[in-house]
């Protein structure tokens, strides 16, 4: 008997040998498979050369590659190459993604991309939340979070203007300008309690990460950027003095393939020069109020302002090839919508120029086109969808994608809402548009133009701050 259950044990013990060796053997087979095609295989896709593969994989939606950097370490590596991406625009499948910075009560801040063509949104890294330390020795030594990005009100920039210093003492990190270049968003400058940065952040979205860069040449907080031939302009603003904020009449440029800031002549201000009296030139104080990138040139509207007035004093026009400024046409200066007091909104779209004059409410509007012929501002939608929320800083934002004008804006349920124009005829005036709820797949219509939901979201409160379009 125990011959018999010593036989049995043995068999039985055998057999869960055999079992985990088949086991064992199996999990060893799935490992070199696995690493095979990771590791050992020369191609990205088995029987097909690579230079095949890459070009299916240019043709994929870029919504695709963030599962398929999963696959394994090669195909992650190549959705990352710079390569892809070259192969991209060559082959015309590059595509445009709205970039959205938005505000979460008090202090956070947060960048989402949106995919038009999916209507799917990712979330990006956070940025930094520090700043350069040589700077920060300048200020306070306390470090604050990136909490506000143009997100103060133009009135704490005018009391501070004035000299009034006690609000720039409690202010943290805000006043920055935001573009986009080459294929990545940039975060420059800004306040650091009362101090201006000259610090600048670059994220890559191909490698989804935040980086630093060469700084700009001067501090400033809330100057205007613009983009001229791959490069970034950088415009005016204000900087720290001693009897308070100081308005610059400075630019410079930035080149991304060199990682190196060069000067630009400063702006004249030439209209701020011919005011009457010297009173008035002491009391009202120069300011660039915007910067849009049209017709190969750089378009700055100004104004004098001595707080609570401003007064519009038409603008400059940087010209590249010469290297020099020069006076804005009329039309063009003193016609420039105003989104609010001191800051004019404006986008090119398929060589159009468009603003939004708010018609002084928050939930009506005007689109404007400018007329280069006749050197005039011509309305080309009566009436934009704008739920009121007059809670918000940025209340609607202006974007060019796909070669329609979007609105970016909440809806009556306070989501944040893209809208996109599709403007008919751009040369015929709208009547009123007479709607101010638009839940997803709303379209409203009209003679001259069509206006629907490209995508919405619930953010809950967030506030809108800032936009870009990038095309990779």
């Amino acid at each position: 008997m125990g011959s018999f259950l010593s036989m049995a044990s043995s068999s039985i013990k055998h057999a869960r040998s055999e079992d985990d060796e088949v086991f064992q053997n199996e999990i060893c087979k799935r490992r070199r498979m696995s690493s095979g095609f990771d590791e050992e295989s020369p191609r990205l896709i088995p029987n097909l050369p690579d230079e095949l593969s890459l070009q299916i994989i240019a043709r994929l939606p870029r919504i695709c590659y963030f599962n398929i950097r999963l696959v394994s370490r090669k195909w992650k590596a190549t959705v990352t190459s710079s390569e892809l991406y070259r192969l991209r625009k060559e082959l015309g499948t590059t595509e445009e993604w709205l970039y959205l910075l938005i505000k979460v009560g008090e202090s956070k801040l947060l960048w989402h991309a949106l995919d038009p063509r999916s209507r799917r949104w990712q979330r990006l890294p956070a940025m930094p939340n520090f700043v350069n330390e040589e700077e920060s020795r300048k200020g306070s030594s306390r470090l604050w979070m990136w909490n506000m990005v143009e997100g103060i009100r133009i009135a704490e920039v005018i009391r501070g203007l004035l000299g009034q210093k006690d609000a720039l003492d409690e202010m943290p990190f805000c006043g920055c300008a935001i573009g986009a270049v080459d294929g990545c968003l940039y975060v420059l400058g800004g306040f650091s309690k009362a101090s201006t940065m000259r610090c600048v952040w670059r994220f890559d979205p191909i490698q989804n990460t935040w980086s630093k860069v060469t700084s700009m040449s001067t501090g400033r907080a809330y100057c205007k950027t613009g983009i001229l031939n791959n490069k970034l302009y950088v415009v005016g603003g204000v900087s720290q003095g001693q009897a308070g904020l100081i308005p610059l009449q400075s630019a410079e440029v930035f080149d991304p393939s060199t990682d190196t800031w060069s000067n630009v002549p400063s702006m004249p201000f030439s209209r701020a020069r011919v005011l009457p009296t010297a009173f008035l030139a002491d009391m009202l104080k120069p300011i660039a109020t915007g910067l849009t990138s049209y017709m190969g040139r750089l378009c700055v509207p100004q104004s004098l302002y001595s707080w609570p007035f401003f007064v519009d004093v038409g603008g400059e026009i940087y010209d590249p090839e010469t290297n020099s400024w020069m006076e804005m046409p009329a039309g063009m200066g003193e016609g420039w919508p105003a989104r609010q007091a001191g800051t004019k909104l404006s986008v090119v779209v398929d060589g159009e120029l468009y603003a939004f004059d708010p018609s002084n409410s928050l939930d009506s509007g005007k689109i404007k086109v400018y007329d280069q012929g006749e050197d005039a501002w011509k309305v080309v939608i009566g009436k934009v969808p704008i739920y009121d929320s007059a809670d918000s800083e940025s209340p609607y934002l202006l974007a060019g994608f796909h070669g329609k004008l979007h609105v970016i804006t909440k809806d009556a349920n306070h989501d944040i809402a893209v809208l996109q124009a599709d403007l008919r005829n751009s040369t015929t005036p709208l009547p009123p548009l007479s709607f101010h709820e638009f839940p997803e797949q709303a379209v409203a219509e009209s003679d001259a133009v069509v206006w629907k939901v490209v995508a919405n979201r619930d953010y809950g409160p967030a506030e809108l701050v800032s936009c870009q379009v990038i095309d990779i």
